[in-house]
């Protein structure tokens, strides 16, 4: 056994010496056991603690006592065996930093709402299929990542999520977006890579801030023209949407802060007039396309 290990007998005297200390931090990352698939109820009397790192164990169960650790700031708990969280930790309502990555959660519980002053969650690689419809209640969620879930659609209250600026959903199987992503207006990165969507709704028009959409790998028929009055955009990579997309939108050349354009491995043949408009081009990649040599507009753009 290793030596550096925690058994639930340490464990348990160190929250006990922890408690009297009134310690505010607390890193068990890889600390525990693997045997130790729980944790000792008296983990909620540590009610100073506003930073506790559990993550990289072996943890399949919280006790409900999670929830009584009033000052908790921030949560890791990634790298674990969690198949579900308690009710309780729907009370843990400092809470601004959640990490959640690399466990086998399904659902969530709805006591999630009560989590308001969350800005950053990570909810990837677990086998999530629906979030909560409480969730529209964290209007604070700055950072949400659900990549590597079960997911096959956003709910349309992701909508009332009023404060997203980073919404990753790589590796899922989303068919489509709701219309209500219109109005994420504060969203500046979101990446959709590896999904079955096969058309952006036009209400993305209104992601008035957004800077980086990546839609690679899908099954992305065409593009709306709305999708050109983002004019916030910096990178876009619609790399990999194969036999289905065969333009880009005519006037593209509105994405005027444009600076990477990935469109490799689709059926592109020709590019828009408006094309010679995207001055900021320094990165145009377009591997594997029919494209009839390129443009003279980009040769006199000097884009790669």
């Amino acid at each position: 056994e290793n030596p550096e290990k925690l058994s639930l007998i340490n464990l348990a005297s160190l929250i006990e010496a922890s408690q009297r200390s009134g310690v505010t931090e607390l890193d068990l990352q890889g600390k525990l056991l693997d045997q130790m698939e729980w944790l000792p109820v008296s983990l909620g009397k540590l009610s100073n603690l506003v930073t506790l790192n559990l993550a990289e164990n072996r943890i399949m169960v919280l006790p409900s006592t999670v929830g009584e650790l009033k000052s908790l700031v921030k949560l890791d708990l990634h790298s674990n065996q969690l198949m579900n969280l308690p009710d309780s930790f729907g009370d843990l309502s400092s809470l601004v930093e959640l990490d959640l990555h690399g466990n086998l959660l399904k659902y969530l519980p709805n006591a999630f709402r009560n989590l308001s002053s969350l800005t950053n969650l990570d909810l990837s690689t677990n086998q999530l299929s629906t979030l909560p419809e409480t969730f529209g209640n964290l209007t604070r969620l700055r950072r949400l990542n659900i990549e590597t879930n079960e997911f096959e659609e956003l709910p349309h209250w992701i909508g009332l999520c009023s404060s997203l600026t980073e919404l990753r959903a790589d590796f899922n199987q989303l068919k489509a977006l709701p219309e209500a992503i219109g109005k994420l207006e504060t969203l500046e990165i979101l990446t959709l890579h590896y999904n079955r969507i096969k058309r952006l709704p036009t209400t993305m028009a209104s992601l008035v801030n957004l800077k980086e959409l990546d839609v690679s790998f899908n099954e992305l028929e065409s593009l709306p023209e709305s999708l050109c009055l983002v004019t916030s955009l910096v990178k876009l990579n619609i790399a990999k949407n194969f036999a289905d997309l065969r333009s880009l939108p005519r006037s593209i050349g509105n994405l005027e802060l444009l600076e990477e354009l990935d469109i490799s491995d689709n059926q592109i043949r020709v590019l828009p007039d408006s094309f010679g408009l995207l001055t900021k081009l320094r990165v145009l990649r377009a591997d594997e396309t029919p494209l009839e040599l390129p443009p003279r507009e980009i040769a006199t753009l000097g884009a790669q």
